[in-house]
């Protein structure tokens, strides 16, 4: 073996050397990220597993599996755009009039994004400028829901129209709208009425009935002003938010953490809960409605009731954690640092939100009061 030895050259000896030992090093440094990483995962109490539905809204959209297949996507680009996610099973709605969730432009967008039918081919770059123009379009309307949603169909000339008789969307002016735009383009042969009963009206211009036809596919509480309803009045602080707590004691040691449990009243008898699913059921105890139990996200609780600041916590203020994602967890505050809720290891249990334990360093100061 020395012989070998003497017979290689010296810069191939010390390459080879500084070779093994950089081979060692990476095998080291890759052993230490894997003990790391699988205790930081045991740290976290499960939570990257509690993956919430994420901006289902304040109400639900009953559509198709091939529509619900983008509410990812619409969830992404509502927060791309700046869009409160409570609007999503509206777009969701919207989306199923348009096109059942088929096709290559789902909400058919191209009008709106290159002025012709058919220049978009991408469902994504559809649901990006779908989403744009829906915001678009309900910022015009002055948060007018029906106001929005008729103007998606008809253009943003019914918003001038409405704007100028009234001020408010009515049934009646969508006819009389689409009658006036009808006697301007019917000589062109393109349009017909899409609807029969619109045909003795001559309101063949769009489809003056789509208001209607989008909400046969929401059920929530989107108030007559289009924005996303507070919960009941009240306020959650104070006797009545301790007797939030009291209701949701009553679960401690009988439940279990379920991704996606609590939203049906069987989950609910068998004791199965995720995080946001047991804060709306507590709610519920003491009579007041934060959401639909199929519905109810982190997403959808943190845009309602009033922001308070953390240093006003009181019991039965509503607290939420950065875990997986912004706002991934929520729970109940009780005071002294400690909030009621339903995690991963624990089912409905209390636990400490104290600097230094793993709930307090993800506590993002955001807090409302039901």
């Amino acid at each position: 073996m020395h012989i070998v030895l003497q017979l290689i050259p010296k810069k191939y000896l010390i390459g080879g050397t500084l070779i093994l030992l950089g081979l060692s090093g990476l095998l080291i440094m890759s052993t230490i990220v894997a003990i790391t990483g699988e205790f930081e995962k045991d740290s976290q109490q499960s939570e990257v597993t509690e993956i919430e539905g994420g901006g289902i809204g304040v109400g639900t959209a009953n559509v198709s599996p091939e529509v619900m297949r983008y509410q990812p996507l619409l969830e992404k680009y509502a927060q791309k755009h700046g869009l409160d996610t409570s609007y999503v099973p509206i777009m969701m709605a919207l989306m199923m009039q348009e096109s059942g969730g088929r096709g290559n432009d789902p909400m058919q967008s191209s009008e709106s994004f290159c002025g012709s039918v058919g220049c978009i081919s991408s469902p994504e770059l559809s649901v990006d400028k779908g989403v744009l123009h829906f915001k678009s379009v309900l910022e015009k309307a002055h948060y007018d829901l029906k106001l929005c949603l008729q103007s998606y169909n008809f253009g943003g000339g019914f918003i001038n129209y409405v704007m100028k008789n009234g001020g408010k969307y009515t049934p009646e002016l969508a006819i009389s709208f689409s009658q006036l735009q009808y006697q301007k383009v019917k000589h062109t042969g393109n349009y017909h009425c899409v609807r029969p009963e619109m045909v003795p009206y001559s309101a063949c211009y769009g489809d003056a009935l789509y208001v209607n036809a989008v909400l046969k596919y929401y059920t929530g509480t989107i108030t007559a002003d289009g924005k996303p309803a507070a919960p009941a009045s009240g306020g959650s602080g104070g006797k009545s938010g301790v007797k939030v707590i009291d209701a949701g004691k009553t679960l401690i040691g009988k439940t279990r953490y379920v991704f996606g449990g609590g939203r049906s009243q069987s989950d609910i008898n068998a004791g199965r809960f995720d995080c946001s699913s047991f804060v709306r059921w507590a709610f519920e105890q003491v009579g007041m409605n934060v959401g639909p139990m199929s519905g109810v996200t982190t997403d959808t609780l943190k845009t309602q009731g009033q922001a308070i600041n953390p240093k006003d916590m009181k019991p039965g203020d509503v607290v939420f954690f950065d875990t997986y994602k912004i706002d991934g967890h929520v729970g109940i505050y009780v005071g002294n640092n400690q909030f009621l809720g339903c995690q991963g290891k624990t089912g409905v249990a209390i636990a400490s939100m104290a600097k230094g334990t793993y709930f307090g360093e993800r506590f993002n100061g955001r807090v409302k009061r039901f």
